[in-house]
């Protein structure tokens, strides 16, 4: 096939330097960076190294070149998860979120046709998140915002949080979803399993918590996108569906609406590392409301976005093109 547009909605970079806001406000948890050597650092946390990184999470150029390499026209920039940063107190969220969207808009405005911008905000106070939401839309020209699959002790379906999601839709931004912060991760602390477990429930759980809470139920025109294929939930959905309909008493509190009926009503990435995945989910979802996402340049990414997508025999032109940057595309709102 010809080569097609290609967009990708899952893309994660962060400043060369930032402050050690953490120590500033006296807190834990707080991610700093360590250059160690050329294009070489390591992302550090309470003195113990979180994550080796190199020169393409915080070098526009090094990323184009790869860009390039790899046939992506478009990158959709979102920060680390790790710098949501929801359990700082909220001044410290606030600053480092105003921070890391500055860092972002400048380089979507420095390669205005190669990348867009999400931007960061503090749910833990969701008043504030609105600000810096409309700051993000209105003032940086970012096109939307990356949020956790919770917030502290909120699930996404929690009322406080339905004020940034009403206002998101009314802003028109683009929700991407990103799983975070794991569930049960003090029973996984062997093998990677919060990555590899914890991450697909916790896509699950946004989802679930999404539909059952009513909040898609409420705003029709909310554009969501969730990472990793939707995590688990695509793949339990006959669970989660059989769920509703023998235990309505205890799933149909908030919302009376079958879980199944939302099913291509909001977008997944194609992050899903196997053929036979995709194949599932594109027989599920449809093609309008995949797009592809590599979390790049993280190893667990696809190392060459976009390859899973072309290898797939038996899809049409118009359904690879759409996979690669119709449905990106029309998620940012172009």
């Amino acid at each position: 096939m010809p080569h097609h547009f290609t967009a990708d909605i899952h893309t994660h970079i962060l400043p060369r330097e930032w402050p050690d806001v953490g120590r500033k406000y006296g807190v834990k948890g707080f991610v700093t960076i360590e250059h160690h050597g050329p294009g070489c650092a390591r992302m550090m946390q309470d003195g113990r190294t979180f994550r080796e990184i190199t020169a393409n999470s915080w070098d526009p150029n090094v990323r184009l070149e790869e860009c390039d390499r790899d046939g992506v026209d478009l990158q959709v920039l979102s920060t680390v998860p790790t710098m949501f940063n929801y359990a700082l107190p909220v001044k410290a969220g606030a600053e480092i979120s105003r921070l890391l969207n500055e860092h972002i808009a400048r380089v979507v405005q420095d390669h205005p046709t190669r990348f867009a911008g999400l931007g960061t905000v503090p749910l833990q106070d969701p008043e504030l998140a609105i600000r810096e939401l409309e700051y993000c839309i209105g003032d940086l020209g970012l096109e939307g915002v990356e949020i956790g699959s919770h917030v502290n002790e909120w699930n996404l379906s929690d009322p406080a949080l339905f004020p940034f999601f009403q206002a998101a839709e009314q802003l028109g931004a683009a929700i991407f979803i990103h799983p975070w912060d794991m569930m049960g991760s003090e029973r996984m602390r062997r093998y990677w399993l919060p990555w590899l477990v914890g991450m697909p429930a916790e896509a699950s759980l946004a989802i679930c918590s999404l539909i059952f809470g009513g909040i898609f139920e409420r705003l029709p025109q909310l554009r969501v996108a969730v990472a990793h294929g939707g995590g688990s939930f695509p793949f339990t959905l006959g669970r989660i569906e059989h769920g509703f309909n023998v235990r309505p008493d205890l799933t149909a509190i908030d919302n009376k609406v079958n879980p199944a009926s939302y099913v291509g009503k909001f977008y997944l990435d194609t992050l899903v590392h196997d053929p036979r995945a995709l194949r599932y989910l594109i027989d599920l979802w449809g093609v309008e409301k995949l797009a592809l996402g590599s979390d790049y340049p993280f190893p667990l990414g696809e190392a060459k976005p976009g390859a899973l997508i072309r290898s797939l025999e038996g899809i049409t032109t118009e359904q690879q093109a759409r996979l690669l940057a119709g449905s990106a595309l029309e998620w940012l709102g172009r």
